[in-house]
């Protein structure tokens, strides 16, 4: 489920009649309303980085956007024909895009030696006015010995995606030592085999990482009909202030929307506008960057977020739905810092966290890899965040006697159901209903669509899957 963390900015807001609210559980509940935007086709790369003083400051005081100017592309597209290349994954390309667009602020490219360090050893930087910004994961770029060879002496390198269309220029480049195994058990708190983002960007990656100052040349587009829904930060706090928001709460999701989400979503919005807010505006903001295999392709899910608006079951006019386009690690209290961190960049003030942030299966023991409740109890203390206020809510399932999701109630167990994700999928790939009430019928059908989707394709028949 989700529980939410807080920043307040205006001296006027109702919450800071609560002392030492950081340290206070209130028992709000979250809520969702949403709207699928279509209208944001191109971005402009030359935005002006306004921030309004009704939003949360992003880390550092100011977005920091690190796209080429116009009138130098010229210059550098001839430039990179001169220097040293450099090939990227498509999970190096995710990493781009989020350093581009300022999720990462106040970072100016990949981490070199001391911004790595920092990151692996205290979960975050310190700046040069001496103030802290968290920063969990490492954003980092990998080489292997034949790419520093070649790179030799050279200041910088050019990155190019699979297609071999320049994508950014990395200056003023330090090569260090890429030391994995303590990457990995500082981040995972575990070397075990089988983590999904390690296999997939760690264990066959270079021994070396490089760092410098990124410039990008285009917005990272992925042409699968959802870039639409990929709003930078910037455009995300000026979609805010078009809203007139005078809060704005997130929840990163990485599976289908239920009727337990929107409850607790819908029940905190309530709870908001009871203590004095006008006008609170959800971003309910799905993970869009590398999952595990047996997650919901994100092309899917979107899907299913849009028949939850059209079923009512979520209001499109206090919600905004964009996509998140970072890379996912399920490193639990690790890298769930990193995602309130992004979120107060985007300009949302709380942050919903729930049970298990960020977590998975063990993935070789039969248990959970990390502690339940240590998530927000991280977000809660981490350096960094200090302007976000955990405010956990009550836990949300099936109650049998009602028929629908509803909050929990201690002195009435035996009237409770609880739908694991693992109970939801197996119902979907089984074409069986759950019971009524706990996902609207819009919803569903574009679930068990998937797993029909998953069956044809392993049959030989046509993929109803549309890319990821």
């Amino acid at each position: 489920m989700a529980s939410m963390a807080v920043q307040f900015v205006q001296s006027s807001n109702p919450f800071q009649s609560f002392p030492q609210i950081r340290k206070t559980q209130l028992n709000l509940n979250v809520n969702y309303s949403v709207s699928l935007h279509s209208r944001y086709g191109k971005k402009n790369n030359h935005r002006q980085l306004r921030v309004s003083s009704g939003l949360i400051e992003p880390d550092g005081g100011k977005l920091v956007e690190l796209f080429v100017k116009e009138s130098q592309k010229y210059e550098k597209k001839k430039d990179a024909l001169s220097i040293p290349r450099i090939k990227l994954s498509r999970t190096d390309l995710e990493w781009v895009h989020v350093l581009s667009e300022g999720w990462a602020s106040p970072l100016r490219g990949f981490m070199r030696e001391s911004e790595f360090l920092q990151t692996l050893h205290f979960n975050c930087l310190r700046l040069e006015d001496g103030s802290v910004a968290n920063m969990s994961l490492p954003i980092v770029l990998a080489i292997d010995d034949l790419q520093k060879q070649r790179i030799g002496e050279s200041t910088k390198v050019a990155l190019f995606d699979s297609a071999d269309n320049l994508v950014a220029i990395l200056s003023n480049i330090e090569i260090y030592k890429h030391p994995k195994e303590e990457r990995i058990a500082r981040t995972w708190g575990t070397t075990a085999p089988g983590l999904p983002y390690v296999e997939e960007a760690i264990t066959n990656a270079g021994n070396w990482l490089i760092g410098g100052d990124l410039e990008v040349i285009e917005p990272i587009r992925y042409n699968d009909g959802l870039d639409r829904f990929r709003l930078s930060p910037a455009e995300l706090r000026e979609e805010f202030t078009r809203r007139n928001a005078d809060a704005v709460f997130a929840f990163q999701l990485r599976n289908p929307v239920h009727n337990g989400h929107a409850l607790l979503m819908n029940d905190t919005r309530r709870r908001l506008l009871e203590k004095g807010y006008k006008n609170p505006v959800l971003l309910l903001h799905p993970l869009g960057g590398f999952t595990k295999a047996d997650d919901v392709p994100l092309s899917w899910r979107m899907k299913q977020h849009e028949k939850v608006l059209e079923d009512g079951v979520l209001d499109p006019e206090t919600t905004v739905v964009a996509i998140f386009p970072s890379p996912m690690h399920y490193a639990g209290p690790t890298e769930v810092q990193w995602h309130a961190k992004a979120r107060i960049n985007a300009g949302a003030d709380y942050y919903i966290v729930g049970r298990d942030p960020a977590g998975m299966s063990h993935p070789v023991e039969k248990r959970d890899l990390y502690d339940a409740d240590h998530g927000k109890k991280v977000l809660s203390m981490a350096p960094g965040l200090e302007r976000l206020n955990i405010l956990p809510f009550r836990v949300a399932a099936y109650d049998k006697t009602q028929g629908k999701m509803a909050f929990f109630d201690p002195s009435r167990p035996q009237d409770f159901l609880f739908i694991s994700g693992t109970k939801m999928r197996t119902l979907a790939k089984n074409r069986e209903n759950p019971p009524d009430g706990f996902m609207c019928p819009g919803g569903w059908k574009v679930l068990v669509d998937y797993y029909d989707s998953l069956v044809s394709s392993e049959n030989g028949k046509v993929h109803l899957a549309v890319p990821v």
